[in-house]
């Protein structure tokens, strides 16, 4: 009936109204409703095989209606305009044939675009966090949320903003990195752009996987809060993040999606979320010490989240639950009330809701191909370079290895071609968009006079190394799934490859992972190059030609033996569909490379936790900082300028110094600023990146820039009977630097008052400006 719909017409009323017309349908809805919009599924299976919307089975599997639709976009290669129909008729059922006519909201994966066939693959996360550039990561996902709204969709799986501080962690290319501050400012940006400022417009973001999923979650109160938190924190705090997922794994011996200490006491007490928390798929189902469905129920919702995903295969059950009284009809009111909340924020209640748009739906844009190719370009990281690059006047050029022509070296997890392959286990036909190889790039780009040789050379592996584990979402504890090897199609003939390294002047060596050596519930047996891959480069560096090594994947890949022999590394993560375009221009020098590390990159395999912050000295662990990238021009800083003293009553200072291209290209250079305590202050981390700016630089310019740094981030976070933040005076030191390990200008700073205590942070970002 769509007789509600109409009543509750028009939500934008203040929030105390919005809250009446909450109590008022929660009060019309029956048991089975209400239990209903805590549960998911699967739209594809409500229609036929003609594609029509069979109304039988909608009446006989959701007859109460539903909340969810689970990655409504991804589950078959399916038309955007046919995707759109398809929700158009599904909201059309739901609101004229069930008692309260309550729409669904559909849910996909954005990570690195709509995962759907056709649309943009944006580069990976991780490579992303190498630019620093939180404006192009806004525009990335004001373009996602546009295309994904027009198909129907009304809220995101997306970000995963994890402080990822183990190397070896399989999903850490989904993150920003190792630091809270950049993995903070980056999520906030894409929540920025995703929700567009309204969520009746924009597409909803959810913070996950939240808290302390990749190495964080055994971290200790201070750390937890000051820092794993921090992204999260910011999200909700600064750009209005209304959707919190828990991750899979366990905070002080209890699963995220059923500790109350994370989602009660931390999240809404502490940070004062009041949206909507949603379990990772089949997060439920792992609960351990629980002998059944009923049971895990009730753990989950009495303990703090309110959605069952993807299925609501334990929700299900809650009736049973509230007859045992293992659940109180309270929580339940909490959790469903808290669904309600977000489709109204959502504008689905509106009399003229936008559930989806009715014009020609069009994927893959020249202006999202534009966005993915300059994100691209400031993502791969140039990590060493004895000269021979930029490749000018170079005759001939070896390209060669597993990564060479492959689209598989530039998609990352949770783009739509890998999450076909792996989890459908489809492995033709997944090209779609168009994605710009290596091969490709070099190719189209090279100079005149120059010419391209190529052949494969080596495989990724010759064995299956995908190694077997329970963990993450339980629908991959498959043998088949994880039991195999990506078929390139291609012949590996490492023979010809060192035949035709004689005939060139400089080797290209494309080695690395692909889709089935890194990804969720993906490990193995190393970290340091798969299969033959390192015997194939020490081949290649054994023919005295100098040897450029090229790594795509998901995460540092030890290197050391061979980096520290080839002519130039660089490292450029799943650049996305763009990717071989922007790799061969900055190989070629049409572009300068402007990447700084967002993760500290080992010399040797590490399996725990891992920081630049940990230390302000070199880490004898790490071949390159933090922060670290090369150029292919030079940079001089001076002229550090900045009051010595500071009061605890400020909110801001500010900072300025003079970035000059002292070379012959122009190009970027993201300055980086740290704070480190001047004395051995336990409360400080060594070293903390405090902001960055990101200054475009023709040979021979100068820039001034100006950092406002808040008081605030000179402050930490204690428990002392309750959590705070403290402001205390001290002494400081700011640095700026090219990396967490080069630190070019450094000024002291007293700060004198007072100590002031709040019970959150106000401020977390300094603000930078270039002139």
């Amino acid at each position: 009936m769509i007789g509600i719909v109409a009543l509750l017409a028009g939500c934008s009323q203040p929030a105390a109204d919005i809250e009446s017309q909450i109590d008022a349908l929660y009060d019309k809805m029956s048991m089975e409703e209400r239990i209903a919009q805590l549960r998911s599924g699967y739209m594809d299976e409500l229609f036929d095989s003609e594609g029509n919307l069979d109304t039988a089975l909608c009446r006989q599997m959701i007859p109460y209606g539903i909340g969810h639709f689970s990655q409504y976009a991804s589950q078959k290669p399916t038309d955007p305009n046919v995707l759109r129909d398809r929700v158009a008729a599904m909201q059309d059922w739901l609101m004229r044939n069930t008692p309260n006519g309550i729409p669904a909201l559909f849910h996909e994966e954005v990570l690195s675009g709509i995962n759907t066939r056709g649309a943009t693959i944006y580069p990976q996360q991780i490579g992303q966090a190498c630019s620093f550039n939180p404006e192009l990561a806004e525009q990335k996902t004001f373009q996602t949320a546009t295309g994904m709204r027009k198909m129907g969709g009304v809220l995101s799986l997306s970000p995963m903003v994890d402080v990822c501080r183990t190397p070896s962690f399989n999903r850490l290319e989904e993150s920003y990195g190792e630091d809270a501050y950049l993995s903070a400012v980056m999520g906030t940006a894409f929540v920025r752009g995703l929700q567009q400022g309204d969520l009746k417009q924009g597409v909803g973001a959810c913070s996950k996987h939240y808290l302390g999923y990749g190495g964080g979650g055994d971290a200790d109160e201070k750390e937890m809060i000051e820092e794993i938190l921090l992204p999260h924190e910011a999200m909700i705090r600064l750009e209005g993040c209304k959707v919190v997922m828990p991750g899979y794994h366990a905070v002080h011996g209890t699963n995220c999606v059923a500790n109350s200490e994370i989602l009660q006491d931390i999240l809404r007490d502490y940070v004062g979320f009041d949206g909507m928390v949603v379990s990772d798929y089949t997060a439920i189902d792992q609960l351990p010490g629980y002998s059944d469905a009923v049971q895990k129920a009730a753990a989950a919702l009495n303990n703090g989240n309110d959605v069952d995903f993807p299925r609501g295969t334990n929700y299900q059950h809650l009736q049973e639950a509230i007859d045992q009284g293992l659940v109180k009809p309270e929580v339940l009111e909490r959790a469903v009330k808290n669904v309600l909340r977000h489709k109204f924020r959502a504008g689905l209640f509106d009399e003229n809701p936008y559930l989806y748009s009715p014009d020609p739906i069009t994927l893959d844009t020249p202006e999202e191909r534009q966005t993915a190719y300059d994100i691209a370009a400031q993502s791969v990281v140039l990590l060493a370079n004895n000269g021979i690059l930029p490749l000018k006047d170079t005759k001939r050029i070896l390209l060669t290895g597993p990564n060479a022509n492959s689209m598989w070296a530039m998609c990352g997890d949770y783009s739509f071609p890998a999450m076909t392959y792996f989890w459908k286990k489809i492995t033709e036909d997944l090209e779609h968009p168009h994605i710009v190889k290596l091969l490709e790039g070099m190719t189209s780009r090279k100079p005149q006079g120059t010419s391209i040789l190529y052949t494969r050379g080596c495989d990724w592996t010759e064995e299956i190394e995908t190694k077997y584990t329970v963990g993450g979402d339980e629908r991959a504890w498959e043998y088949a799934i994880l039991h195999r090897k990506v078929d390139s199609g291609e012949k590996a003939d490492q023979t010809e490859a060192l035949a035709m390294a004689q005939q060139a002047d400089v080797i290209i060596a494309a080695m690395g992972e692909n889709v089935m050596l890194c990804g969720e519930n993906r490990d193995r047996q190393g970290l340091r190059l798969p299969g033959k891959q390192e015997a194939f480069v020490e081949a290649l560096l054994q023919t005295g030609k100098p040897v450029v090594l090229v790594m795509f994947g998901g995460r540092a890949q030890v290197i050391s033996g061979l980096a520290e022999r080839c002519a130039a590394v660089i490292q450029a993560w799943y650049p996305g569909e763009e990717g071989g375009n922007a790799v061969a221009d900055i190989l070629y020098g049409n572009i300068s490379p402007s990447a700084k590390l967002s993760v500290s990159y080992p010399n040797t395999e590490v399996y725990e936790p891992l920081c630049y912050n940990y230390t302000a000295e070199r880490d004898p662990r790490v071949a390159w900082p933090f922060g670290h990238g090369l150029s292919y021009t030079t940079f001089e800083y001076a002229n550090l300028s900045m009051a010595s003293e500071v009061t605890t009553a400020d909110e801001t200072f500010t900072l300025t110094f003079d970035v000059t291209n002292t070379g012959t290209a122009a190009a970027d250079e993201v300055a980086q600023i740290y704070l480190s305590p001047a004395d051995s202050n336990p409360n400080l981390r060594p070293i903390q990146l405090q902001g960055f700016a990101r200054i475009s630089l023709n040979p021979g310019q100068t820039r001034k820039v100006k950092v406002k740094l808040h008081v605030e981030q000179l402050g930490y976070y204690s428990n002392e009977s309750q959590r705070q933040w403290n402001i205390a005076p001290g002494e400081f030191i700011l640095k700026v630097g090219a990396s967490s390990q080069d630190i070019r200008l450094s000024q002291q700073v007293s700060l004198k008052g007072e100590k002031m205590v709040k019970p959150l942070r106000e401020y977390y970002f300094s603000e930078s400006t270039v002139e």
